[in-house]
Formats: C-alpha cells, structure tokens, sequence
C-alpha cells in the first residue's frame, strides 16, 4: 500500500472542520478524517456533510466502538464512511460483528489499539478477524507526558502482520519519515495540521516529509521532554499556563515591576523570611543556580527586603528573577538593569539582616504552595507555580493551548468574531 496521509479532524465544531478538511486536502491530504471529538459534538451529520463536500475522497469514521459494533458501523457507513474504527480493547464478537456488517455496506475496520497491553498479540488477533487495517495510538494525554517512541513497537507488528499499519500520536514533519521506514503505511495528523496557521503548507511539509523519506524540522506539535521544559515554559504565557492547570498555580496580589515585554521562567528557590529581614533572601543568591527564580514569602510584609545590590549580585550569579511576597525597592534601578522583579508592595525603607526564616522550605507565596524546584513562569499577565512532579504534562497542554489559539486567531483575521469561530450562542451550557 502507498503511504497514506490521514487528516484527523478533532474539532469541535463542523463549520470549522469543512473549512480546514479543505485546506489540509489542497495541501496534499489523502484521507480526511471525521474525529471522535467531531461526531460527539456533531454527529453523524458532520460525516455526510463531508463526504458531500468532498466526495472523491476516503472517509474515516473514528468512532472508536467498544460494543454494539454491527450497529455503530452501520450508522456510520450509511451516513458516508468509508472506514470506521473499532477499539481493540473491544469484544472478539464486537469486531467480528464490525467487520461482517462493513462488508455489507462496503466499508472497512480499522483496529485502534489504543491503551492494548499487547499490541502485536492483539493485531494478530483482530487480522484474524478480517480487519482491514490496525492503528498504533498514542493518545494525547498520554503524549503531554511525553509518551514512548513507537518506532519499536511499528517495526515488530510490521513482521507480524500483513494488513496495512496506522500510526497515531503527536506525528510532525519531523517524525513520519522514521514511521514509514518502520513499516507504517498510514500517517495519521491531527494537532501537527489542523492547529496551524496555514493548515495547507503544514500538509505539503508533511507530505514532502513522506515522499522524500527525510525528516523535516517541525514547529509544530512537539512534545518536550524533562529536559527541555525551560524552552517549553518560554514559548507560552501564564495564561496558557493557567488555562492548562484549570486556573490553579496563579498567585494573587504580585505584581510584575520590570520593563514591558518582560519573560521569567526558572526552577524556585524558596525563602521563608520575617517582616523587613533581607538577611535569608540575599544568602540565597549564594546557593542559586543559574536560571534559578528566588522565590521569597515574607509575610506580605510593606518592608523591603530586596533591592539594587541584591538584584546586581543575584544578576551576575545568573538568577532568572526574584518574587517576593512581601516589598522590595529600589525598583527604578533594578528595571535600568533589565533584571526581573515581581513584587507585593514597592516602599523605599528596607529592615535588618536578622536572619530569621529558612532558605530550600516549602512556603506560601501569593497565596500558592511553592516549593523547592517548582517551575515559577513570569510575565505581564502574572506569576504562575506548576508542581515539578506535573511540569512535563503541564508545559505540554500549555503548548496546545497556544498552537490551538493561534488558529483561531488565524480565522478571526479571516474576518470572522471569536463568538462565531467558537459558535458560542450553540454551545452555551444549557441548564
């Protein structure tokens, strides 16, 4: 089988996904996609209004049937599909019955495996059962924690199986090349394409990645690793941060003091500290590690305890920036110096260096739990604290909310209001 190129459209909305099936198949698509987000949302009309659309092209249906299969496939082959999806972790009478009545109607089964423990074992199984094609599925949660690679697990069910592989998974430019020499016939795309600016280029370069077997940088849809979580943080805002915690980590009350345009993205190093004692923040500048954030709750105290000497030092020790819950002064100086600052209270008289307090505690800064290591994000917007333990799957969903609002800025300057991309007077909760 030629390799394929499958558009996933998982959208919410049925205007939308006509409107970018369009764009994706004048980039190249071979086979548009009816998401399960999509005929959730819309139903099974969101297949025939694409297959009227655009009817010189395959079909599928991800309806994803775990029981009822005769059923659900009958609905979706007579409503245009071409191809329907089945759960591997379904019934062998739930395939069987899948596949018996895709015949009928002149539609195939493709096996989605996602979440199987033995993916080769099943594969074999669901070939048995007369399957036209077997999907590997990374799921986009599992992908925000920066899942496994698939290459291994491509290559040991192309050895084991003769009916067509599907791959799916966080899949860029960059990546299908690699599933196609593994031994995937079938690239299956959704983020990669449909959250881009201009999805018809992002297909091209994907299909160029196909046809020319070489990987093709991708400034889409990567998933970043442990390693790579300061680059992830810098390229999103606190509120895609916030957005992707569900509102929580956004601490209250502290404001960002630095020029315009400022961005602070670091590991904490927390200071527990009393009203105007600055002798515990400045020690801290000395147990910093470059691109540290000094995290300091002083109580909200209106005495500072930070100010020009201890930003030039924690400057040229290579500290990210300082928070302080709590006052600091000497703001007009520290914003010359270009160093980052966020601060309860501005107030021009400092205390003492008594020492009280701690440094490397877990402490309360603007009302969030914040702890040693805890990743501490910066900007004009706000502060906002993730969890080290969840800072991986945050700093991906922050990256998919940004990737996701860049294409529905892209369709407002199309012309269109952000209440009709969204079709909010539809979707508004009915109580």
């Amino acid at each position: 089988m030629r390799p394929v190129l499958q558009v996933a459209l998982d959208l919410m909305h049925l205007k939308r996904a006509l409107e970018i099936a369009k764009e994706a198949l004048d980039g190249g698509a071979d086979w548009i996609e009816a998401g399960t987000p999509l005929l959730k949302s819309e139903g099974v009309e969101a297949l025939r209004a694409l297959k009227k659309a655009y009817p010189g092209h395959t079909l599928v249906a991800d309806m994803k049937t775990m029981d009822v299969g005769g059923f659900e496939v009958e609905i979706a082959a007579k409503a245009g599909a071409d191809i329907v999806t089945v759960l591997g972790l379904a019934d062998d009478s739930t395939i069987a019955e899948s596949v018996a009545v895709a015949r009928r109607y002149g539609a195939k089964i493709m096996v989605d495996l996602i979440n199987v423990p033995d993916l080769t074992g099943r594969a074999k199984r669901v070939e048995g059962l007369g399957a036209s094609y077997v999907c590997i599925h990374t799921g986009i949660d599992e992908q925000m924690r920066a899942g496994k690679g698939m290459k291994e697990l491509v290559e040991e069910m192309a050895a084991s199986v003769s009916i067509p592989i599907a791959v799916a998974g966080g899949l860029t430019s960059e990546t299908v090349s690699e599933m196609l020499k593994a031994g995937a016939s079938i690239i299956i795309v959704g983020g990669g394409i449909i959250k881009t600016e201009d999805v018809t280029a992002a297909t091209k370069r994907i299909k160029k990645a196909m046809t020319q077997g070489k990987s093709l940088q991708a400034s889409f849809e990567k998933k970043y690793s442990q390693d790579e979580l300061f680059e992830a943080f810098e390229k999103v805002s606190t509120p895609n941060v916030a957005d992707a915690q569900h509102r929580l980590g956004v601490m209250e009350g502290i404001v960002m003091r630095s020029p315009h345009g400022t961005k602070m993205v670091g590991r904490a190093l927390t200071v527990q500290t009393s009203k105007g004692d600055w002798a515990k923040p400045v020690e801290a500048i000395d147990q910093a590690r470059k691109g540290d954030v000094i995290v300091v709750d002083a109580g909200s105290s209106n005495v500072a305890v930070w100010g020009e000497l201890a930003s030039w030092s924690a400057k040229v020790r290579g500290v990210a920036g300082v928070v302080i819950d709590g006052a600091g002064r000497d703001v007009d100086a520290i914003i010359d110096m270009e160093f980052p600052i966020f601060t309860r209270h501005v107030a021009p008289h400092a205390g003492d260096p008594k020492g009280y307090g701690g440094i490397g505690q877990e402490i309360t800064c603007g009302g969030q739990l914040v702890r040693n290591g805890d990743w501490i994000i910066g900007d004009e917007n706000g502060l906002v604290v993730v969890p080290q333990e969840r800072a991986v799957e945050v700093a991906n969903r922050a990256v998919d909310v940004m990737e996701r609002e860049n294409r529905i800025r892209e369709e407002i300057k199309r012309g269109r209001t952000l209440s009709s991309v969204q079709e909010l007077e539809k979707w508004e909760q009915i109580r």
